[in-house]
């Protein structure tokens, strides 16, 4: 590990800017690197325009403009384009000697790559590395004419398109690739750039595209076969059986037709003694949307179009047999109810013991993929966590296929696989004879893998020191109540998991939250607030308090706000460190309590933000008071205090969500001087948990309740007022929006204090919870919450 370590990456080549190669230019930028970004020079210029620089470049500057452009963005933060600079091949190959890695993104031909290849040998650095983001070019085959040092630093390295959101990253030696570089690029991959790296073997598409692809493709013949419609198939082949939201077919058009044909194509020449070859084959109707060029969201059209001729729009679903777009159905089948079972696991037994049409259709789905990737085993891979870890990085899916087959039981896929007549290879049966339980088990809260031609299980190496908490749910845990669980994660530290719906923090949660405190208080370090969940918090029970509003028990629901602030506030001046793990959605009550955390350690796609006024609130968890004691500690309190009062104060009155943790910083809800941002995901608890080690052996003394926060008073709320009012008289807000604002407002400022005042973190709860109670009497307030319970939309009133 020292020696990786050793190899430093500070400037990145991106040689190709198209729609991958300015992404992964954003990508390198979101890490910190310093970027350059090449492609050629536009044919047909001018003389005059050839001795133009910004014409030479325009094809670079276009895609990268383009890039930064779309939605979502590729990058973390607007000013991280800043880090990428923009050439072209001709003038500014040179350019590439100071750079630590030089990365190949043009178009698929391998010609055109030798090339490319040849230019960047004449300028590279010896030592530097190069890399390829072919999808399925052999990586063997581009080494003709190079060098010993080229080919020794030289492998394929394929992101999965987009490169911010999806994780994999597949790493393709050749022969003459370095085992030192091979085993670099998995700890830089992991560590760095955040993502799961998979090495893979030198075969037709790798592996998560092998695999992917086969699964839609399987799809195909299934749907035919069982004479079913798109959005049939969609409705149970997306989040119901742990996949994407987008499913198969709506995946189908966000690709694009031409790229899947692409790939089963490279599959089915190339693969000729795949027992499943005949799968890859285009389906006719497949072959008529290419001649159409329906290939998906870049032609307007694909498996599904957006229908404008009634005068509203709708989306329409292709009907494959006569190749019409007909209105969607609402599927309903008994397969379907069981998205009312929480647990992914517990939902795909169910599904696997009904008989409907549906059900039936996702076995037989389930015995090809099973069937596919046994008999890939020494293909494409000779460790079958590869090819799970590929498959849900690449791919989206919550759990691999020997992860399913973990679930349902060896035994069970044995006989699903001999139900349709599938291949079952010898290793499999023979791990059946000797009653091997499972391709996965927990050893000593570390994940192993059967090792097949050892016939024992292995720990995973790049999951050392990694902790998730499934991995904890064989021992029993410290305490639990319906809401939360709390862990014991090692070195005297513990975990607290929320466990209710999104995360949202009720009664349950907060008596977990000071029940972790009371345990950490007495034998433990301290607490480390996170888990495995996609959202670390979508704020407060709503429900709850809508109800408590509706029923007019406003003596109850001032107990539960102050209960609520109570413990965040236990939260902040607890004898112990507390380090809270954001990710995906951090909203309102969920904000306040990485607010008042010793420490948060987000990860990148953390969304984040005091969204109360968006259902007619303002937070009163200690989250508009935490704004107001931050606004007095910044240093700008020293100068002009109202240009951060606003910004803060517009932060609320507008619900502003961050897009990624950096834009967190700078919205206010993390802290630049305590809280940090941690790109692999996987590595968030650990590193949460080092940190309270670290809080505790320097000796941590709990911070003291505040009496020296400095609010604005009356001078303060004039300026705020009179930009409330403009809003309202220029039809930007309306008489409850300026009621809200003006709450806001009038907590930030410490109510209408003659004079700028220093006052007690207890004097701002106050007045947070005074107006958080006084909104929920409003009529319009309700209507808005309802809004939200019932649709799930804002409503304006």
């Amino acid at each position: 590990m020292d020696k990786l370590m050793q190899r430093k990456i500070r400037k990145v080549a991106v040689l190709g800017s198209g729609v991958m190669g300015s992404r992964i230019a954003c990508h390198f930028a979101n890490i910190g690197l310093d970027v350059l970004l090449l492609d050629i020079v536009p044919q047909g210029l001018t003389e005059n325009e050839l001795k133009d620089k910004s014409k030479r470049n325009s094809i670079v500057q276009t895609a990268l403009q383009n890039a930064i452009k779309s939605s979502p963005s590729p990058l973390y933060h607007p000013s991280f384009a800043k880090r990428i600079k923009t050439g072209n091949f001709e003038d500014d190959m040179p350019l590439i000697e100071s750079c630590d890695w030089i990365i190949e993104v043009v178009v698929e031909l391998l010609e055109i790559k030798k090339q490319v290849f040849e230019q960047v040998e004449k300028y590279r650095r010896p030592g530097s590395l190069i890399t390829t983001n072919t999808s399925g070019i052999p990586i063997e085959s581009m080494l003709e004419g190079r060098s010993e040092d080229f080919c020794a630093h030289f492998c394929g390295t394929h992101f999965f398109n987009p490169p911010r959101y999806l994780k994999l990253f597949e790493i393709i030696p050749s022969s003459k690739t370095s085992s030192e570089i091979i085993s670099f690029f998995e700890y830089y991959a992991f560590t760095f750039l955040g993502k799961t790296p998979v090495i893979c073997k030198d075969t037709p598409a790798f592996i998560a595209n092998r695999v992917g692809v086969f699964s839609m493709m399987a799809v195909f013949q299934l749907m035919q076969k069982m004479d079913m419609r798109i959005d049939e198939i969609d409705a149970l082949t997306g989040i119901l059986t742990g996949k994407p939201k987008s499913a198969s077919f709506r995946t189908g058009d966000v690709v694009g037709l031409d790229t899947l044909v692409k790939v089963a194509n490279g599959v089915s020449t190339n693969c000729e003694k795949d027992e499943m070859q005949e799968v890859f084959s285009i389906p006719p109707f497949i072959e008529k949307m290419l001649e159409q060029k329906w290939l998906g969201d870049k032609t307007g059209q694909g498996f599904y179009k957006m229908d404008k001729t009634s005068g509203k729009k709708e989306i329409t679903v292709l009907d494959w047999k006569t190749m019409e777009y007909i209105p969607q159905i609402k599927a309903k089948s008994k397969t379907i109810e069981t998205k009312s079972i929480e647990s992914l696991k517990a939902r795909l037994i169910a599904i696997d013991k009904l008989d409907d049409r549906d059900a039936q259709f996702l076995q037989a789905h389930n015995a090809m993929i099973f069937a596919y990737v046994l008999n890939r085993f020494g293909e494409i891979v000779d460790k079958i966590y590869l090819i799970d870890d590929a498959i849900k990085a690449g791919f989206g899916w919550e759990l691999g296929p020997f992860e399913q087959i973990d679930n349902l039981g060896l035994a069970r896929v044995e006989k699903l696989l001999k139900q349709f007549n599938y291949s079952i290879p010898a290793w499999f049966n023979k791990m059946i004879t000797e009653n091997v339980p499972s391709f996965y088990r927990i050893e000593n809260g570390n994940l192993q893998y059967y090792h097949i031609q050892e016939g024992k299980y292995r720990d995973i190496e790049n999951r050392k020191g990694i902790i998730k908490i499934d991995n904890y749910r064989q021992q029993s845990p410290i305490w639990k109540n319906a809401g939360t669980t709390i862990h014991d994660i090692g070195d005297g530290v513990i975990c607290l998991e929320i466990q209710t719906k999104m995360n949202a923090i009720g009664g349950e949660v907060l008596e977990g939250i000071h029940k972790a405190i009371d345990l950490a208080e007495r034998d433990y370090k301290g607490i480390v607030i996170g888990s495995d969940a996609a959202n670390f918090s979508a704020g407060a029970n709503l429900a709850m308090i809508f109800m408590m509003a509706v029923e007019q028990e406003f003596e109850e629901l001032d107990m539960t706000v102050r209960h609520f602030q109570n413990t965040m506030m236990r939260v902040r001046h607890s004898a112990i460190p507390i380090i809270t793990v954001p990710r995906g959605m951090t909203l309102g009550g969920g904000c306040e309590l990485v607010m008042h955390s010793d420490a948060a350690i987000a990860q990148p796609e953390t969304y984040m933000g005091l969204v109360e006024v968006g259902v007619g609130l303002i937070p009163a968890g200690g989250g508009t008071k935490e704004f107001a004691q931050r606004i007095s500690d910044s240093s700008l309190a020293q100068d002009p205090i109202m240009p951060l009062l606003a910004a803060r104060f517009t932060h609320i009155a507008t619900a502003k969500t961050s897009t990624s943790a950096h834009e967190a910083f700078d919205i206010g809800v993390l802290d630049n001087y305590r809280d940090l941002v941690v790109f692999n995901s996987d590595r968030a608890l650990s590193i949460a948990k080092n940190k309270v080690l670290e809080l505790h052996d320097r000796g941590y003394v709990s911070p003291l309740r505040r009496s020296d926060i400095l609010v604005q008073g009356k001078a303060g709320l004039a300026g705020l007022y009179a930009g409330i009012a403009g809003f309202e008289i220029g039809g930007y807000a309306s008489a409850h929006d300026k009621k809200i604002a003006e709450k806001v407002a009038w907590v930030l400022c410490g109510g209408d204090l003659s004079q700028p005042t220093l006052v007690t973190d207890q004097y701002l709860l106050d007045l947070e919870r005074e107006a958080f109670l006084s909104l929920l009497g409003e009529k319009k307030t309700l209507e808005r919450i309802q809004s939200i319970l019932t649709t799930g939309k804002p409503l304006r009133n």
